[in-house]
């Protein structure tokens, strides 16, 4: 399976960081400056940017041509499976992760949304028919 890159504007990087390798099991593969990083966990790179502050020169987080300004937040997200939903989302919430929802089970998963500091949303996942399990998941 190739890697998927997923890019997330935050508030800023280093508490992104924190949270999502303190939290989600990713690794730190570069933080070259202190306005952007990559992550990486199985397939999965996460790109973390802040927005552009002035006199940086920036990159995939800077405004639109319109003035538009990009920034953290929405309904998209990535989900990460998870083989025991009750028992992360109990740890999660003693490390007072900020939670959207309650669990909801579905047809093939058990579901919860958290967010990260910025107010982006993560789904966590966990399978309750084996087709719903993602391969080596």
């Amino acid at each position: 399976m190739s890697t998927v890159s997923v890019r997330y504007i935050v508030d800023n990087v280093d508490e992104a960081i924190a949270f999502y390798c303190g939290h989600l099991g990713f690794g730190q593969q570069m933080h070259p400056d202190p306005a952007f990083a990559m992550l990486t966990r199985g397939d999965l790179r996460l790109v973390l940017v802040s927005p552009v502050p002035p006199g940086h020169r920036g990159g995939g987080s800077r405004p639109m041509p319109d003035g538009t300004k990009q920034q953290p937040g929405g309904w998209n997200r990535f989900m990460l499976e998870v083989s025991d939903l009750a028992g992360t989302v109990d740890a999660l919430r003693r490390d007072g992760v900020r939670f959207r929802n309650d669990i909801v089970t579905g047809v093939g998963v058990k579901q919860i949304l958290i967010d990260d500091p910025s107010g982006n949303p993560v789904e966590l996942f966990e399978p309750i028919r084996p087709e719903g399990r993602l391969a080596g998941g």
